[in-house]
């Protein structure tokens, strides 16, 4: 127990350690932005001395180092800033579209999750017959296709010719969860042929890793039919690998959603994180960044944890 508690704590040392060097990145990456915010707020025909005075309320002749230590230790602290656009609190501002960002990853997951799983089985339980070329090809096409392509296709089909959902996926408090989830369903739809393709072939491919063991041929021995070797046995020693997989995927589906959010105009975080840039309005994006990174690294973590957990053999390493 004593192992496995330092082999989590490296974990998380290691977890807040990349987090600090990212927001050095995101820092350092905004900084380099093309443009001015003063020159984005007011506009094209300002004169010099309005330029300067502006900058100078904003704090942007401060050097670059002191800005970057008073950024962080206003994150360290929970606040993220003040936008320099709107002047309004970045943290209540953005929490809205990242409770919506979520809701949106949850029920693509939702979906996703358990089909790439049981197109994963299903794909290993019928190996180079017809059903596993046709779900290799179709997931194969899937990864192929570019996001924003596979948004439009939707769009298209789904939304003008079938008119099924709608095309803009605007959700607001005063709706039910059902009519909620009418609005979503084409950027969920889009978002889950986006991962559904990774997490199937790699569940496909752990669980024939698996299933050249030679418990698994005592058990196909033993009378076991096809499906329930997979299920009572390879499944079950997969599991590390199935996990990895989904949560990279997770992460993803919270971090990636930037293009599906802005085809659909959703009003989550990417769709915000966009806007921003183009107004170059820098606190804002290095915060929707930092949330951004903190939720991949965090997942990544969760799923090295419970590889290490699962696995006897990280558990009680020699």
């Amino acid at each position: 127990m004593p192992l496995l508690l330092k082999l989590l704590a490296q974990r998380i040392a290691l977890g807040l350690l990349l987090l600090f060097l990212v927001s050095a990145l995101i820092f350092a990456g905004t900084m380099i932005l093309p443009g001015d915010v003063a020159q984005s707020i007011l506009g094209q025909s300002a004169t010099p001395e309005a330029l300067a005075n502006l900058r100078a309320e904003l704090g942007l002749n401060e050097p670059a180092l002191q800005r970057y230590f008073d950024w962080l230790g206003g994150i360290m602290t929970g606040d993220l800033g003040t936008a320099l656009t709107s002047g309004s609190d970045i943290a209540e501002s953005i929490g809205k579209r990242l409770s919506n960002t979520l809701f949106l990853a949850f029920w693509a997951a939702v979906i996703a999750v358990p089909l790439a799983i049981f197109l994963g089985l299903l794909a290993v339980r019928f190996k180079d017959r017809w059903p596993d070329k046709l779900i290799s090809a179709v997931t194969l096409a899937s990864i192929s296709i570019p996001e924003f392509l596979i948004g439009y296709v939707l769009m298209y089909l789904i939304a003008v010719k079938l008119r099924w959902f709608p095309s803009v996926a605007m959700i607001n408090d005063n709706m039910s969860l059902g009519e909620k989830l009418s609005s979503i369903a084409l950027p969920v739809a889009g978002l889950t042929l986006v991962v559904l393709a990774h997490m199937m072939r790699m569940t496909r491919a752990a669980i024939l890793n698996v299933m050249q063991s030679a418990y698994i041929e005592t058990a196909e021995l033993k009378g076991l039919n096809g499906f329930q070797v997979i299920f009572r046995h390879a499944f079950p020693n997969a599991i590390a690998p199935i996990v990895n997989v989904v949560m990279l995927n997770l992460a993803y589906l919270v971090v990636g959603v930037v293009v599906i959010e802005v085809v659909f105009v959703y009003p989550g975080m990417g769709q915000s994180l966009v806007d921003h840039v183009s107004k170059r309005d820098v606190p804002v994006v290095q915060a929707c960044g930092l949330i951004f990174a903190a939720v991949y690294i965090g997942l990544n973590m969760v799923a090295d944890i419970v590889a290490i957990l699962s696995n006897p053999r990280l558990r009680h390493p020699k």
